[in-house]
């Protein structure tokens, strides 16, 4: 620790924070960074004030950059030192250092808005431009403006554009921390592989037999990809002549890895034996792996985007951005001069790949996100006109108000309204909040909780070493319930009271091909969701009755009518004659169920004539996911109430008039306002508005 570059710079650091609200520190990296800063404001007394926050746009980090703090001051994990990530918190009254998930950090303004429990907040691992962290910008922008803020603000990050976020925030400092960097040398291929996964595994093996001790960092698209090559590499790397190399240690690193194997990547290898670290992009910035002298960069990265036209996801294999490429070769010279391979010709690097990654926020589903801006009480905030660093689309805005609008989030003058504040206070996307909500007020909150879990915690059903789990999952699922014919989100409430049936046991999970650590978390986050909903609510929940005698019809069509309140935008119907759906809403188009679904045809060989659908997919085709029947008295009332939508009244701002909704002391389950919907808007205006909209609509498709 006392040679990292970072240190040299602590009295110039401490001088610029004082003098200054907000300061821009560009750590290259082997800095030190993620590590040292807190220490160093620690030791300049900024404790003595408040806590000392560092946001990590991972969990992963979070955790681990924790506990190396702790050890280095030697002090307990979760005492002075400590960390929260969503559904697990390891602080105390002692914590001084806390590290955390940025979407933790924007939990916590909603019920302390000024964050004064904090002295100094870092900004981390900024170039990741994380959706959290662009809005924790935009937060941290007017809070410093404040004339009883005494918050200092210190953005950090070895490859983001200072003078962009110095100008955002009025021409705020600027410090340039150099790195600990070796020299690497950059090896090019001459041409596209036709299989990345292949290249690297060849690749891999020629830097085992042919170079020198230390270890190799292979970056993957994904865990599917990482499972793949770790495999491969397993199989190839024990095939080698006995004593014609050293001994090989092959580990995965992502982020769904449990903690005790990501602690692994970080103890050092054994004697005469090269560790092969294969991860995601997660190894780029956020986390380092000592001993790397070799990196396998395949140039490419899973990117998970939302087309707002369309209301689907996509999850992509794109193209890395320069930013991206230079961050993987710097992993390889951290602890001594390293290579990195590169798996494309020079001439993709500087011609075809983006200066920096496209920020999250222009790429994402914003409903969390508005609704959030919605909850803070602040009158002036215009949604379409929030001062980002990066302006999402308007597109995308529009899509997340009109969402929050059909789940009675919000009303039709864009005023939060009390159910739309109880959801805010969920640390769950708004369609599972909203579902537990009308969970609540028909007594079926138990079982709304049990599948909310199971979807937040995206538990994977199939282990994770199965092949194509997703055509496998229909086909193992025969000794599991089957959902009763109304879809998946019942299913999920049937497998996890099976298990609870089996007082939770890991081997009931193995006999049935599902992941015991999937389950596991599920269980965790069921328990804390209890905890968070009794502390929301003012009187006795029934938050703990899993367990039932027998089926019951009734349990099932109370879980299936709060679904259809939560998922009140994801609505589709059956096309007459076929088993295709057209979505409902002003996203009109055709789509499928997912094959893995376990929803059922009727005797007639038809499906359900509506469901809701808990995301939309594009692969093949577009799919819907985590399907779910539910009836036509519940989705008509839904699809009406764009009749009298508004998206300029939804916004907010000066253009809505009155205050924001109450003040969040009204119970969870208080009696809804009720919205007229029979009616169509009388307003002139509108009424132009809604034809442009059915007409920009119909243009599109053609």
């Amino acid at each position: 620790m006392a040679d990292l570059p970072i240190l040299k710079f602590e009295e110039k650091i401490v001088e610029t924070v004082e003098k200054n609200p907000v300061v821009v520190v560009i750590g290259e990296t082997g800095s030190g960074k993620s590590t040292q800063l807190s220490q160093i404001l620690h030791r300049s007394g900024y404790t003595k004030s408040g806590i000392i926050a560092v946001t990590q746009p991972r969990r992963v980090a979070a955790v681990s950059v924790a506990r190396r703090v702790a050890h280095e001051l030697g002090v307990q994990l979760g005492e002075e030192v400590g960390y929260a990530i969503r559904f697990e918190d390891r602080t105390s009254d002692k914590t001084i250092i806390k590290y955390l998930t940025d979407g933790c950090l924007l939990r916590e303004s909603l019920s302390n808005p000024e964050l004064n429990q904090y002295s100094v907040i870092i900004l981390d691992e900024a170039h990741e431009r994380s959706l959290n962290t662009d809005i924790l910008l935009g937060l941290m922008k007017r809070l410093v403006r404040m004339d009883s803020s005494s918050l200092k603000v210190l953005i950090t990050s070895a490859t983001l554009d200072g003078g962009k976020v110095s100008r955002f925030f009025s021409n705020c400092p600027v410090l340039t921390v150099p790195g600990k960097l070796f020299p690497v040398e950059v090896l090019y291929s001459r041409e596209r592989p036709k299989s990345y996964i292949e290249s690297s595994l060849k690749t891999a093996l020629d830097i085992h037999i042919r170079e020198p001790r230390g270890d190799v960092l292979i970056f993957m698209t994904g865990q599917d990809d990482i499972e793949k090559m770790v495999s491969k590499l397993e199989e190839k790397v024990q095939s080698l002549e006995e004593g014609s190399c050293m001994d090989a240690l092959i580990l995965p690193l992502h982020g769904s890895l449990p903690p005790e194997m990501q602690v692994r990547v970080f103890s050092p290898a054994p004697s005469n034996c090269r560790r092969f670290i294969v991860a995601t992009n997660i190894a780029e910035t956020s986390l380092t792996v000592d001993g790397v002298v070799y990196v396998i960069d395949s140039g490419y990265v899973k990117q998970r985007q939302y087309n707002p036209s369309t209301g689907m996801y996509s999850l992509d294999v794109v193209q890395i951005s320069r930013v991206q490429a230079d961050q993987r070769a710097g992993r390889a010279g951290r602890t001594c001069p390293g290579k990195c391979y590169r798996l494309y010709p020079s001439a993709v690097y500087h011609e075809e790949f983006l200066d920096a990654t496209i920020p999250e926020i222009q790429r994402s589903s914003l409903a969390g996100t508005v609704l959030y801006l919605k909850s803070l009480d602040l009158p002036d905030i215009n949604i379409l006109k929030f001062d980002f660093l990066d302006q999402p689309s308007s597109e995308s805005l529009e899509d997340a108000l009109k969402q929050l609008y059909l789940i009675d989030a919000i009303d039709e003058n864009g005023l939060i309204t009390h159910i739309g504040r109880t959801m805010s206070e969920l640390p769950l996307e708004p369609s599972l909040s909203r579902t537990l909500i009308e969970a609540n007020e028909l007594g079926c909150l138990s079982q709304a909780l049990t599948v909310t879990a199971m979807l937040s915690a995206e538990t994977t059903l199939i282990s994770t070493r199965s092949k194509n789990s997703e055509k496998k999952r229909k086909r193992s699922s025969s000794d599991l319930p089957d959902g009763s014919g109304w879809g998946d989100h019942i299913q999920l409430l049937q497998i996890y009271e099976k298990w609870d049936r089996a007082n939770y046991d890991p081997q009931w999970c193995i006999d049935n091909n599902l992941q015991v650590r999937g389950m596991m978390f599920t269980k965790d986050v069921r328990k804390q969701l209890c905890q968070i909903l009794q502390k929301i609510a003012k009187g006795p929940l029934d938050v703990q009755s899993n367990r039932r005698s027998k089926e019951k019809t009734d349990d099932y069509k109370s879980l299936r009518r709060a679904l259809c309140a939560g998922y009140g935008n994801q609505l589709a119907e059956r096309k007459i004659h076929h088993n295709g759906y057209r979505t409902l809403g002003y996203k009109s188009q055709l789509v499928q169920v997912h094959p893995s679904s376990v929803l059922e045809m009727d005797e007639d060989g038809n499906m359900p004539n509506y469901v809701v659908y808990h995301e939309l997919i594009a692969t093949s085709r577009p799919f819907m996911r985590n399907v779910c029947a539910v009836e036509m008295s519940w989705a008509i009332p839904i699809s009406r109430k764009l009749e009298k939508m508004d998206v300029n009244k939804l916004s907010g701002g000066s253009s809505a008039s009155g205050e924001y909704g109450p003040k969040g002391d009204e119970q969870l389950g208080s009696p809804k306002k009720e919205v007229d919907i029979s009616k169509s808007p009388d307003d002139h205006d509108s009424r132009i508005q809604a034809a442009r909209e059915r007409f920009l609509a119909r243009k599109s498709k053609k």
